[in-house]
């Protein structure tokens, strides 16, 4: 019973208002609250403060909604490895990414799939890396693909997957001198299509041109990997990306690669997830198939 009510102490902090959380539970308000009030009185603490409407939670709500995640995270993961056991692993693997690994995620997600034919992946995109940050901690995502920041990363495991290395395209026979290096500094005279400067990738691009004094003016901003190359495409717009997007593409016809130079702009994008031990399975298994995109996983894997 505990459990139960735990789910639904879990869904009235999430939703933040009574009946919207007793719709998702499918029970009707008064047994929500009911439950919720026997929680506290279990636990002997106010957990929610109420006056006409939810109006958020105690201190020691903000602690057993910390525990209480965890417990059903726990459950969950023990439910899965039993069923393993009589089967293969069939659970649905839920995964953050932010834009610059929107691409990317699908070697990670195609060998998952391969290992593992009965489990299902859902995959948020477009999420800033702070959003999946919470999202992990909350036991909402199992797993994200971000730009890792060391101090954003207590209690998580990070292992590091690849560095990107961001660089020119344009369409064919729009730059003369395309294909050969340029220095970063002469992007800015360009025509251009960036990611919305509320974007780590954009911002280090951001950063590098500032050293040299000078600043990007796009004329069209976005977030999404497929408005950047639909408008490169065009013949009328550059942009410059990752490399690692356009490489799970395949042949982009049309298409120019240019390498930036002085300096090179790069960063490295992680495999994030809790870090509690033993790790569920259904994270074992996916540090296995990252393990044979990228054999530097094998170590923390080992450790799982």
């Amino acid at each position: 019973m505990i459990l139960r009510q735990l789910e639904y102490f879990v869904a009235l902090a999430r939703e933040q208002h009574f009946a919207r959380a007793a719709e998702e539970c499918s029970i009707s308000q008064p047994a929500l609250s009911e439950s919720i009030r026997k929680l506290e009185a279990g636990l002997q603490v106010p957990l929610v403060r109420r006056g006409h409407a939810f109006q958020g939670l105690t201190p020691e709500g903000e602690v057993v909604l910390r525990w209480a995640q965890r417990l059903l995270a726990d459950r969950d993961a023990m439910s899965q490895e039993v069923a393993a056991l009589q089967s293969e692993l069939s659970a649905t693997l839920r995964l953050g990414v932010v834009p610059a690994a929107s691409s990317t995620v699908a070697l990670l997600s195609d060998a998952f799939a391969r290992a593992n034919p009965k489990a299902k992946i859902h995959i948020q995109g477009s999420l800033r890396s702070t959003e999946i940050l919470a999202h992990i901690r909350s036991f909402e995502l199992d797993a994200g693909l971000i730009y890792a920041e060391p101090d954003e990363l207590g209690g998580l495991l990070a292992v590091p997957l690849y560095r990107e290395e961001h660089i020119l395209i344009t369409a064919q026979g729009m730059l003369e001198s395309a294909g050969a290096p340029m220095p970063v500094r002469e992007v800015i005279d360009l025509p251009l299509c960036l990611l919305d400067s509320s974007m780590r990738g954009r911002q280090m691009l951001d950063e590098v041109l500032v050293t040299h004094g000078r600043n990007a003016s796009p004329r069209i901003e976005c977030d999404s990997i497929v408005t950047l190359l639909a408008q490169v495409s065009t013949g009328r717009w550059a942009s410059v990306v990752p490399v690692q997007w356009l490489e799970p593409l395949g042949e982009l016809p049309g298409l120019v690669r240019t390498p930036l130079t002085n300096p090179q702009i790069t960063s490295q994008i992680s495999l994030v997830m809790n870090e509690h031990q033993p790790l569920p399975l259904i994270l074992r298994a996916l540090l296995s198939a990252t393990a044979d995109i990228y054999p530097s996983v094998t170590k923390h894997l080992d450790k799982g």
